[in-house]
């Protein structure tokens, strides 16, 4: 089941210490699911191997203050992971890959290969500045843990957040093999229009892509289309969340991408996406 970085199927991405083992139990149960492999990288910026502006190595210096150095960032992450991996026998094989000193470069050259990457959306500023390239620059299918505890069975329960545009298609194609090997998966449409084309363009790339779902269409209400959303995963008991991630680019959607915040501050279970 475990593979060296660039070959495996689940990428468990490490930028962060405090996050680093429940990314490792959220990596696996995905890898397991659809009996794929499974790799770990820590990827951190490194003033010291940077190409970059002054301005910003000097930003990155400052860091040391809060978080450490790159090297103590690393020390930390190695901890927590070979701490998660002693927990089992069956994972003496993980071996933790790592890659420090521009982060967008080291977040390409090891999340390349992966069909998912696990990260934390929160976090550390090396957290937050991959999260952000794995969706808008690398255009990963990306599984972000929730913040509180993993409470396992990822795939008991998959809800789909649909509406017909082109980034949640492409969120449910690039995510097949997990949909196909969830015991159950539902598509909700929030706020159909009246001809129900939401539900029709559902049910058309369910059928083409070969999967079993139910369609379940709701009115937001007085709510917001996101808290809608939640409240209905946590009365269907929802194990994953699946949404096409930020319709617009970067700098429209921190205007516009509410939806999409808001269910990455809320949601309590895992939430898979794809810009």
């Amino acid at each position: 089941m475990y593979e060296v970085t660039v070959h495996a199927d689940v990428l468990a991405l490490l930028p962060d210490p405090a996050t680093a083992r429940i990314c490792l139990d959220v990596a696996e149960d995905a890898a397991r699911a659809v009996c794929g492999t499974m790799a770990a990288a820590h990827v951190g910026a490194d003033p010291a191997r940077m190409i970059a502006a002054p301005e910003e190595i000097d930003l990155q210096m400052l860091r040391d203050l809060d978080e450490g150095s790159p090297a103590q960032r690393l020390e930390r992450v190695t901890s927590a992971f070979e701490d998660w991996k002693q927990a089992k026998s069956d994972r003496e094989r993980l071996l933790l890959d790592d890659c420090r000193g521009d982060l967008n470069r080291c977040v390409t050259s090891k999340c390349h290969e992966a069909a998912l990457v696990v990260a934390p959306c929160h976090g550390n500023m090396d957290a937050r500045d991959a999260f952000h390239d794995l969706l808008f620059n690398e255009q990963k299918l990306v599984l972000a843990p929730p913040p509180g505890p993993y409470r396992g069975n990822l795939l008991g329960h998959v809800v789909i957040g649909w509406k017909p545009h082109d980034h949640a298609q492409r969120a449910v194609v690039a995510a097949r093999r997990w949909l196909a090997a969830a015991d159950r998966v539902t598509v909700l449409c929030v706020n159909d229009k009246p001809d129900g084309s939401y539900q029709f363009t559902a049910r058309e790339l369910i059928d083409q892509l070969g999967l079993k779902s139910d369609v379940v269409a709701i009115d937001s209400g007085s709510r917001s289309v996101a808290e809608a959303i939640l409240d209905f995963a946590r009365s269907a008991n929802a194990t994953c969340l699946l949404i096409g991630a930020f319709k617009h680019g970067y700098f429209l959607e921190l205007l516009l991408g509410r939806i999409t915040r808001h269910l990455l501050s809320h949601a309590a279970l895992p939430l898979m996406m794809k810009h």
